[in-house]
């Protein structure tokens, strides 16, 4: 029994040591913690990255990154935004919502690729992913995410790193795209609050975010101790029991579009010290990022 204790208590100072050192990254990382090197590496991943969205003739593009490192739970991207052909300020512009920490409050924030790129977790290997929605839906979705004003009718001002999909009373950046997608493609109605219908609308296309597990709900309990953006009060009590959380992560996003529109182009990419290895519509990239055949390796 006393080992038992112990071995809660380890578990529970280890949940707390990286739930400190995870609101301190989220929150501190800006291009300052990178050496010269590591920037210049990023640089030219950037560049791999704006190259293949110039490829393409969609005007709009589902863009993620692995930021956080949430590897341990099987997550490799964490953040997601529209990269947008159109952007008034540079072609493939990133428009996302942005937790600003300094002011404690969400925006909607317009980032360069490279920019978006910078905001990984790991500069010696990183990951990239683009979803081009072509045609009708495109051409809606960059009108609608181009117009600031509409852009905002789906920014929630409290926001919440692990929101659930079907309450309103968080958001997430993630969870903003989803809606904002709504506005663009589905009838809502007028006279319901745009959150409350943009999610009704998301829930009956079939928009189903799954569940992470969290291994123990000794996590959790760290979590929301110690990380002041993540919240559980809009999660059901029985994911809590089973120590498990659903969120809207940006592969819960890409995977309901490419329900939607199954021929709908999908390019990853990855980068390590040495290269960058770039796979059109292929099967995901290992976490190794090595090249298989037919693969485009860049040198670095």
């Amino acid at each position: 029994m006393r080992r038992w204790g112990l071995a809660v208590l380890g578990l529970a100072l280890g949940a707390s040591a990286w739930a400190s050192g995870l609101s301190q990254r989220f929150c501190d990382g800006d291009a300052s913690r990178l050496s010269t090197a590591d920037q210049d590496r990023l640089l030219r991943f950037a560049a791999v990255v704006r190259e293949e969205l110039g490829r393409s003739s969609a005007p709009v593009a589902l863009i993620g990154r692995a930021g956080l490192n949430l590897a341990r739970w099987g997550v490799r991207y964490s953040h997601a935004g529209l990269a947008l052909s159109s952007h008034p300020d540079a072609p493939w512009t990133v428009r996302q919502l942005y937790y600003a920490c300094g002011e404690g409050r969400p925006r909607v924030f317009d980032q360069g690729v490279a920019g978006f790129v910078f905001g990984t977790n790991d500069a010696e290997r990183g990951f990239v992913s683009l979803l081009f929605i072509d045609g009708e839906a495109g051409e809606r979705l960059q009108a609608q995410a181009l117009d600031r004003e509409q852009a905002l009718r789906v920014l929630h001002p409290r926001y919440s790193a692990n929101a659930h999909p079907f309450s309103t009373q968080f958001q997430n950046c993630n969870q903003w795209v989803a809606e904002l997608m709504a506005l663009a493609w589905g009838p809502l109605d007028p006279l319901e609050p745009p959150r409350e219908a943009a999610q009704r609308w998301l829930q009956a296309s079939g928009f189903q975010p799954q569940a992470v597990s969290a291994g123990s709900r000794a996590w959790l309990w760290v979590a929301r101790a110690f990380v002041p953006w993540i919240h559980f009060s809009d999660h059901p009590k029985t994911d809590w029991a089973q120590a498990q959380v659903r969120t809207t992560l940006p592969a819960d996003v890409a995977a309901w579009v490419q329900q939607r529109q199954p021929e709908t182009p999908r390019v990853e990419l990855c980068h390590t010290r040495t290269q960058v290895v770039v796979r059109r519509d292929g099967p995901p990239l290992s976490e190794a990022c090595e090249a298989q055949d037919g693969d485009r390796v860049v040198p670095l």
